[in-house]
């Protein structure tokens, strides 16, 4: 088995491919943010509308088939455990021809996290 899409050591399978299947709910932001990584690259939209905000959420995402994301870089994160309501992740995803570098922000619903929005940053 090869390491997860999001960076970490292990198989997809017991890293984000759990969230991503929906068997279990990422725990923090930080775990929400790599699993929706890995959704991009494995091109699970229903998981990725899924965990977006209802107040947010496009009414349907496209992504394109031939986008080829290379890696994932965590920067910084800020709240967004098991005690926090919002957080906070700071990242850089990598793909063939440029990278996007962006400040994502979650919040709680229901007790679940969810991608709210993001800024774009400058490098």
């Amino acid at each position: 088995m090869s390491a997860c899409p999001c960076g970490l050591s292990e198989p997809y399978e017991k890293c984000c491919g759990r969230y991503n299947s929906g068997a279990a709910a990422a725990p923090t932001a930080e775990a929400l943010m790599r699993s929706r990584y890995s959704a991009f690259v494995k091109g699970n939209v229903p998981y990725l509308l899924r965990t977006w905000h209802p107040r947010t959420r496009p009414e349907r995402l496209d992504l394109d088939p031939g986008m080829k994301w290379t890696g994932l870089d965590i920067l910084a994160a800020t709240d967004g455990s098991a005690f926090h309501s919002t957080g906070t992740v700071t990242f850089r995803a990598s793909f063939r021809g440029g990278s996007l570098h962006e400040r994502s922000r979650f919040e709680r619903v229901e007790g679940a996290w969810v991608y709210v929005d993001g800024e774009f940053l400058d490098y």
